[in-house]
C-alpha cells in the first residue's frame, strides 16, 4: 500500500495558499469597490445644480452609467409644457454617447418656437455648460431628417440639420432663468432628445462676453469615453488618437494644478497623452468645421508630464495655433504629474477654414512634445439683448395666473421679432433692453382679481387689462369680454371722460363701470328674493321677534364685546358681529358636561370634548396663566369669523364672560396631523390606525394648500398664518385636512408691496430663516413652513431628526437625494407602495418651498397647482413602484384611540 500522507498534506496546504490569495484579492477588491463608491457619492454631491432631462420619457429615472437622476419632461412640466412624445425607432438606434437619453424625444409640430425654460439653483450671473441632444430614429416613420435652428435666448445658437448631435456651449445668463427654444423653420418638426445644465466656476474659461460654442475635447491616448463621475464638470472627452503618435500612460496620481488654474481635469484624462516620434516632429491636429471664416477659437491645452525623467531634464515645448507660433514668449515647462493648462483665446481662423495646432520642443528639448487632452471652442457673440428682465418676469407671473395657454407664449416675449407673443407690441431703440408697450388679454378667459403684475410693466401704453390707474402712460384699456367683477376705479373713469384713455368693459356682467351702476346692481339683486319671500314674512316676523327676544336676555348674562380693554372697544370693527352664536359660561359647562373630557393642554389653555344639538365640537378655553392670553384669542375669533374654507376650521361660537373666554369650533375626528403620524401602524385591533396612503398624503397636502392659498389670495387684505406645522392641519373623520389655529396670524396690509417688519413668532424647525433674521415677514414664510410640512407628509419624520446628529429635515432629503433612490427618502410603512414620479415630484416641490431665500419659493397657487399633478399621477399612474394601496380596513379608528391621541392640540 503506497503512503499518500505526504503528498495529502501537500493538497492541503495549497489549498490554504489558494484560500489565503483569494481573500486578499477580494479583500483588495472590496477596498477598491468601496473607494469607487466613496468617491462615486462624493461626487454625485457635487451634482446638486445639475439640471438632466429626458426629454419625452415616462419616467424619471437614475441613468446605469454616471448615476445621475434624469426628470421626464412628461412628469416635470415646469420646464416646458407643450409638444408630443415620442420613441425612434430600435433599428436607428447606435451605441454612442447618452445611450439611455435617446430612447425617447419630444418633437413640437405646433408653434414656431418652443422653449424650455431652464432655473438653476445658483441663479444668473454664473458660468453654466448648457448641452442639448438630438437623434432623429426615424420616430415619424417619414426617413427625412428635420432641420431646424436652436436658439439661446434670443440668440442663434446652431442650426440641427444631423441624425444624431450634440451641442454644448458656455454660457453666463443675466437672468435667473435660461431658456433654449427650438424654432421651426419650415424644413420639418423640431425634435429634442435631452437637455442638460452644469453649474462651473466662473473663473474658468474666461470671455469678455459672448458664448463659448463647444468643437471637440479630446482625450489624447485615451480609448474610452469620459464623463461625470470621472469629471466633476461633466463634461464630455471623446478619445482621439493618430497612428503618426505614440501613447503614453500611468497609474500614478495626479496632483493638484500648480499654477492655480484648477481646471480639474480628471485624472483619468492625464494619465494618458500622445507624443510625436521624436523631438524634432510636432505633434499636429487638424480640425475641418468650415466655420464662419470672421470666426475666433479658443483652444485650452491641458498638459501633465507622466513619463520620469533624468535628473536635470525637463519637457519644454512651445504652442502654434492657426499658424501663429510661440503664443507665450516662455516655453511651457512640465513638471512631473502636475497638471498644467495653456490658453489660445482669440485666434482668428486659418485662411482655409481649419482649425490646426502643432505642439513643437522648445529649443535645446531633446524631449517630444507630448500633449494629454485638448478643448476646443468657438467663440460666438449674442449681440441681441433679451427684454427688460422686469418685463418678462411680470408677463411670466400673469401667464401663470391665469393659467394663459397661447402657441407664441414661449421664450421672450418681445425678441425675435418673428417669434413676438401675440397679443402684445414692444418697444426697441435698438440701444437698450425692448419693453413691453402694448399687451391685449381680451378673450382670455381672464376671472377673479387683476393680478398686481400688471404694475410692474412701467412702459406700457395699451393694456387689456389694466392695473387700474397705476399705469400713468396707458391710454387703451379693453376689460371686455372677460369675467372679471368690482368698481372700475373713479380715476380710470374720469381719465376715459375727458379722453386721456379709451376704456371699454363690456362682457363683464359683474362688473360695475359707475358706483351707481353697482349700488344699481345691487338693489336688482334685492327686488326678485324679496318679492319671491314675501308670501313668508308673516310667519317669519313672530319667528325673528322670538329669536330677539332670546338674544336680548343673553346679553344681560355675558359681555360680548371685545377691544384693548375687557369690556370696552375702541374700534366699532373689534366687535364681534353676530354671525355666529354667543354662549355664556353656563352654556360652556353644559356643553362640555362639566369639562368632562379632555382633549388636550397647550400654551392658550385646555381644549375640551363638547356636544351642540347632539353634535360634537372642541372647547377651548384661555388659561388665567396663558402666555399668549387674550391678544390671541381676539386675533383668532375675529380671523375665524372672517374666513370660510373647507380647508380651514369653522367657529362655530365663542364665549366672552369676564376674565373667561371660550371658542367653540368643529371638532375634527381624527386630530391632527402630527398626532396621526405618531400613532398610524402602532396599534392592533379596535385601536388600529391605518397608515396613511401615499394617494391619502397628497390629498391631505392638497387640502393644506389650498387652505393656506385661500388666505393669502382669497382673503382681501391677505392673512399670514405665521404658524404652520403638522400640529395646526386637523383631519376630519373623511381625512379631509383644515388649516387651524390662527391666534399668531397677520393681516397683511395691501400698501406694503411685498413684505411687513413684525416681531418673529413661529415654531422652531417650521421657522423661515429669512424671517428669524430680517423680521421681514411675507406669504412666502407660510409658503417655508408648509414645505416642512409637506416633507413630514411624504417622510413621516419629525422635523429635527436626532440621529446620528440634529439635523433638520430638509437637509436630510437633501443628502438622501444624491443616492437617487426615491424609496430611501418616502416613509418606509408604505413598502414602496407609491407612485415614484408622484413622489419625486413632491419632493422637488417640497425642496423648492424650503428654499433658504423667500424669492425662489413658489407661491400657494403655484404649490397648490403642482400638488393637484402629485395627486393626479398617484391616482392614475400604474408605473413602477405603483401598487396596491394600503392594506387592510382604512380610516377605521379607535374612539378610544381618538380621545387619547387625535384631540385638536391646545395653544
Amino acid at each position: 500500500m503506497v503512503d499518500r500522507q505526504p503528498s495529502f498534506l501537500v493538497l492541503q496546504l495549497c489549498l490554504v495558499l489558494v484560500s489565503v490569495i483569494i481573500t486578499v484579492r477580494n479583500s483588495k477588491l472590496a477596498g477598491a469597490y468601496g473607494e469607487h463608491a466613496k468617491r462615486k457619492f462624493q461626487y454625485q454631491a457635487d451634482s446638486s445644480g445639475f439640471i438632466n432631462i429626458d426629454c419625452g420619457a415616462g419616467e424619471s429615472y437614475t441613468d446605469r452609467e454616471t448615476g445621475l437622476f434624469y426628470e421626464s419632461d412628461v412628469i416635470h412640466t415646469k420646464y416646458i409644457d407643450t409638444g408630443k412624445t415620442h420613441e425612434i425607432n430600435p433599428n436607428f438606434s447606435s451605441d454612442t454617447f447618452h445611450r439611455q437619453q435617446r430612447h425617447n424625444l419630444r418633437s413640437f409640430p405646433e408653434g414656431t418656437r418652443n422653449c424650455y425654460t431652464l432655473k438653476p439653483n445658483q441663479g444668473g450671473n454664473k458660468k453654466y455648460l448648457i448641452r442639448a441632444i438630438f437623434e432623429y430614429g426615424n420616430y415619424d416613420s417619414k426617413n427625412q431628417i428635420p432641420e431646424f435652428d436652436l436658439y439661446l435666448g434670443v440668440n442663434r445658437w446652431t442650426t440641427v440639420s444631423l441624425e444624431i448631435s450634440m451641442f454644448e456651449i458656455i454660457h453666463i445668463p443675466s437672468a435667473a432663468y435660461i431658456d433654449v427654444c427650438l424654432n421651426n423653420t419650415g424644413k420639418g418638426v423640431p425634435y429634442i432628445s435631452a437637455l442638460e445644465l452644469r453649474p462651473l466656476d466662473n473663473s474658468l474659461y474666461r470671455i469678455p462676453n459672448g458664448a463659448l460654442l463647444n468643437i471637440y475635447s479630446f482625450d489624447l491616448g485615451g480609448n474610452n469615453d469620459i464623463r461625470y463621475p470621472e469629471d466633476v464638470f461633466d463634461r464630455y472627452w471623446f478619445p482621439y488618437n493618430d497612428s503618426d503618435w505614440l501613447v503614453m500612460s500611468t497609474k500614478s496620481t495626479i496632483q493638484s494644478s500648480a499654477d492655480g488654474s484648477n481646471y480639474k481635469v480628471p485624472d483619468k484624462l492625464l494619465q494618458t497623452a500622445a507624443a510625436s516620434k521624436s523631438a524634432s516632429v510636432p505633434l499636429s491636429l487638424f480640425i475641418k468645421r468650415n466655420p464662419d471664416p470672421d470666426s475666433v477659437c479658443y483652444i485650452y491645452f491641458h498638459f501633465a508630464e507622466i513619463e520620469i525623467l533624468d535628473n536635470g531634464s525637463n519637457r519644454e515645448l512651445k504652442i502654434e495655433v492657426n499658424g501663429v507660433r510661440n503664443l507665450s514668449s516662455e516655453p511651457a515647462t512640465l513638471e512631473y504629474l502636475m497638471p498644467m493648462t495653456k490658453t489660445s483665446t482669440g485666434l482668428p481662423m486659418s485662411a482655409d477654414k481649419e482649425i490646426s495646432f502643432k505642439i513643437y520642443a522648445a529649443e535645446g528639448s531633446d524631449l517630444p512634445p507630448i500633449l494629454n487632452a485638448v478643448e476646443v471652442f468657438l467663440y460666438i457673440e449674442l449681440p441681441v439683448s433679451p427684454t427688460n428682465f422686469n418685463d418678462v418676469d411680470a408677463i411670466r407671473k400673469i401667464k401663470s395666473v391665469y393659467g394663459l395657454k397661447r402657441d407664441s407664449w414661449q421664450g421672450d416675449p418681445c425678441l425675435p421679432s418673428d417669434y413676438m407673443w401675440d397679443g402684445l407690441n414692444c418697444s426697441n431703440d435698438g440701444s437698450s433692453p425692448p419693453s413691453i408697450i402694448s399687451l391685449d388679454l381680451s378673450s382670455s378667459g381672464l376671472k377673479g382679481d387683476i393680478a398686481p403684475y400688471f404694475a410692474d410693466f412701467t412702459m406700457i401704453q395699451s393694456l387689456v387689462p389694466d392695473f387700474l390707474s397705476q399705469l400713468t402712460s396707458l391710454t387703451v384699456l379693453n376689460l371686455g369680454r372677460n369675467k372679471l367683477s368690482g368698481l372700475v376705479p373713479a380715476v380710470l373713469i374720469e381719465r376715459s371722460k375727458n379722453g386721456a384713455l379709451k376704456l371699454s368693459v363690456e362682457g363683464n356682467p359683474d362688473i360695475c363701470s359707475l358706483a351707481d351702476s353697482c349700488d344699481q346692481k345691487k338693489k336688482n339683486n334685492i327686488v326678485v328674493p324679496l318679492v319671491a319671500s314675501i308670501a313668508a314674512f308673516s310667519t317669519a316676523i313672530i319667528a325673528i321677534f322670538a329669536i330677539f327676544c332670546w338674544l336680548k336676555k343673553r346679553k344681560k348674562q355675558a359681555v360680548i364685546v371685545l377691544g384693548k380693554s375687557e369690556s370696552k372697544s375702541e374700534n366699532k370693527n373689534d366687535t364681534f358681529a353676530a354671525k355666529k352664536q354667543q354662549f355664556t359660561y353656563s352654556d360652556i359647562v353644559k356643553i362640555t358636561k362639566n369639562f368632562e373630557k379632555v382633549l388636550g393642554e397647550g400654551g392658550f389653555g385646555t381644549v375640551y370634548l363638547g356636544y351642540l344639538d347632539d353634535t360634537e365640537v372642541a372647547v377651548k378655553l384661555l388659561s388665567s396663566s396663558s402666555a399668549q392670553g387674550y391678544k390671541e384669542f381676539h386675533s383668532e375669533v375675529k380671523l375665524l369669523m372672517r374666513v370660510h374654507h373647507r380647508n380651514l376650521t369653522s367657529l362655530v361660537g365663542y364665549c366672552i364672560e369676564g376674565k373667561l373666554m371660550g371658542i367653540i369650533y368643529e371638532y375634527m375626528t381624527n386630530g391632527s396631523l402630527e398626532q396621526y403620524f405618531s400613532v398610524a401602524g402602532k396599534h392592533e385591533g379596535k385601536n388600529a390606525v391605518s397608515i396613511l396612503s401615499w394617494d391619502d398624503r397628497m390629498r391631505i397636502a392638497v387640502d393644506a394648500a389650498q387652505g393656506l392659498e385661500y388666505l393669502h389670495e382669497g382673503c382681501k387684505p391677505p392673512i399670514i398664518h405665521r404658524d404652520v406645522k403638522s400640529s395646526n392641519i386637523l383631519l376630519n373623520d373623511k381625512l379631509q385636512a383644515k388649516i387651524a389655529d390662527f391666534g399668531m396670524s397677520r393681516i397683511f396690509p395691501i400698501e406694503s408691496s411685498s413684505h411687513i417688519c413684525t416681531g418673529v413668532v413661529g415654531t422652531p424647525g417650521y421657522l423661515d430663516p429669512e424671517y428669524y433674521s430680517s423680521n421681514w415677514l411675507n406669504e412666502k414664510s407660510d409658503t417655508y413652513s408648509f414645505g416642512v410640512v409637506l416633507l413630514e407628509i411624504i417622510t413621516s419624520k419629525p422635523v429635527i431628526l436626532t440621529a446620528p446628529e440634529n439635523t433638520h429635515i430638509s437637509k436630510w432629503v437633501n443628502s438622501m437625494l444624491a443616492g437617487g433612490d426615491i424609496r430611501s427618502i418616502v416613509d418606509p410603512k408604505l413598502s414602496g407602495d407609491f407612485e415614484k414620479n408622484s413622489a419625486w415630484k413632491a419632493v422637488e416641490l417640497a425642496l423648492s418651498c424650503t428654499s433658504q431665500s423667500s424669492s425662489e419659493r413658489p407661491t400657494m397657487t403655484e404649490v397648490v397647482m403642482e400638488l393637484k399633478e402629485c395627486l393626479a399621477l398617484a391616482t392614475a399612474g400604474n408605473g413602477e413602484g405603483h401598487g396596491n394601496k394600503t392594506k387592510g380596513p382604512r380610516r377605521m379608528l379607535s374612539v378610544d384611540v381618538i380621545a387619547d391621541q387625535f384631540s385638536p392640540k391646545a395653544r
